[in-house]
């Protein structure tokens, strides 16, 4: 009966030391599953950093940091991240041996420390509140309980409540749960010895980039000199010191809406770098520019940086008088409204032509000397993508000294569906030299020119146009009927 109940007892330790081995894990399992060490990485641990910026409102960075971890498991801070980064963006991996260290969590932290926040977090706790003594010219101390921070923080001062107090706030120290900037913590798992080359990577809202470019035309507006430069504004939240400058031009799709440029516009002196800055090179459907030095881009910064230059360019200045659909469908002797006559600059980007590298988007701003050889602006226009080989076509504005007014002269219904419409179009040059106007005349439906004084083309399947030599001082008109059906 003894060897029974002995028996037992040693079955029921085996028992207990198997549950508790199981619990324990596996024999000779290093027992690094539970952080050991917690440390933190600035900026001063950073050894590079690259930024390619899109012109979406978006960058992606890899910041490269020398940091050493310990082995095993341990928590990682890093620091000195875009306030406006994409958190789900974000990855991490070694530069000396990617199997040596594993990524087990990751969580951003931005719960950043401010008085509003710091108040909510001592609500039902002490602090200190110093207010000055008129009468005596000091301050005095009071231990107060913060009971809410609901707008106004209201506090408990003995048996009593009050608000709007006047004094300092003094607080014993900062919550663990609020911090000064937005962090990075990682927790992870490191098998490297020596120190690890991090590279962290991430997209980040708040950094942006146009292209800027300033046209100045020669006297006879045939010719113009050309400097394009690149605009970037930084939001993100951080500064990007000596950083390897990338910019992608192009649409970009991105699944949020995007968010429009709205930076500060800056005149671009004209200025020639000793060689070109960026190099171009085709990138999956768009196109790359890659700055040949490192740039130190400030967080809240406006910087401009030279792209392309080009001089003595072939320019057509063009004179466009337009008119509209609607007009072919008014009964005759109604009055047209008073138009202008457009002026437009056009430039081929060829290589012919001292150009043929890809346009990035964005404003081009036009220059002209006077008489006195002071250079005076003249007029802008926004630009889309353009390939090599392209168009660059910009409106100037409106011309002051080439005038232009129609009226329609006849209005005829032949059936059901046909309809003949005659107008009048007269061209006013008072410059001091002869020009050229093109007329546009956006005809409806399915239509043939019936009679008219001056030689035309049908440019497109709605579009009737009239190329006009206008002498100097004199006035020329175009009288045409069209037959329409619609």
């Amino acid at each position: 009966m003894k060897n029974e109940y002995s028996c037992e007892g040693t079955i029921l330790y085996l028992l207990t030391f198997l549950f508790c081995l199981f619990l324990s894990g596996p024999v000779g399992a290093v027992k690094s599953d539970v952080p050991i060490s917690s440390m933190s990485t600035t900026q001063d641990d950073q050894t590079a950093v690259a930024v390619t910026i899109y012109n979406v409102n978006l960058g992606l960075v890899k910041d490269v940091r020398d940091i050493k971890l310990g082995i095993g498991q341990s928590e990682l801070q890093f620091m000195d991240v875009a306030s406006q980064i994409i958190p789900t963006s974000v990855y991490i991996r070694s530069l000396k041996d990617m199997d040596s260290l594993s990524i087990l969590e990751q969580n951003y932290e931005y719960d950043l420390l401010n008085p509003e926040k710091l108040l909510d977090k001592y609500v039902g706790k002490k602090v200190k509140l110093y207010m000055k003594n008129y009468y005596t010219e000091r301050e005095e101390l009071v231990e107060a309980l913060v009971l809410s921070n609901n707008g106004s923080p209201i506090f408990q001062i003995g048996d009593e409540i009050t608000y709007g107090h006047p004094g300092r706030i003094i607080f014993p120290g900062v919550p663990e749960d609020l911090i000064s900037k937005p962090t990075l913590v990682w927790l992870l798992r490191n098998s490297l010895p020596s120190t690890q080359k991090v590279e962290a990577s991430y997209l980040t809202n708040g950094i942006n980039w146009k292209a800027d470019y300033v046209v100045t035309l020669n006297d006879k507006d045939d010719r113009s000199d050309l400097a394009g430069w690149v605009t970037i504004e930084n939001r993100s939240g951080t500064a990007y010191k000596n950083a390897k400058l990338k910019l992608v031009a192009g649409d970009v799709h991105r699944v949020k809406d995007r968010q429009e440029f709205r930076g500060k516009v800056m005149y671009a002196a004209r200025a020639r770098p000793e060689e070109e800055q960026f190099r171009e090179e085709a990138f999956f459907e768009y196109h790359i520019y890659t700055l040949q030095r490192p740039s130190t881009i400030k967080n809240n910064q406006t910087k401009q940086i030279s792209l392309m230059s080009a001089d003595d360019i072939p320019v057509k200045k063009e004179l466009v008088f337009s008119g509209a659909q609607h007009y072919y469908r008014s009964q005759y002797g109604e009055k047209m409204p008073q138009q202008k006559v457009e002026v437009f600059i056009q430039i081929e980007n060829k290589k012919d032509n001292n150009l043929g590298m890809p346009f990035p988007k964005g404003t081009v701003r036009v220059y002209k000397h006077d008489t006195e050889d002071s250079l005076q602006f003249v007029g802008e226009d926004s630009i889309d993508h353009t390939p090599k080989d392209e168009k660059i076509r910009i409106k100037m504005g409106d011309a002051f000294d080439v005038v232009g007014s129609r009226k329609q002269t006849s209005w005829r219904k032949l059936a059901s569906d046909t309809y003949e419409a005659g107008f009048e179009i007269s061209l006013r040059n008072h410059k001091k030299e002869d020009v050229n106007v093109r007329v546009i005349e956006p005809v409806p439906g399915d239509w043939e020119m019936v009679s008219s004084s001056h030689s035309h083309k049908k440019s497109e399947a709605f579009t009737a146009e009239f190329n006009v030599a206008v002498p100097k001082d004199e006035q020329v008109t175009i009288k045409y009927m069209v037959r329409m059906r619609f």
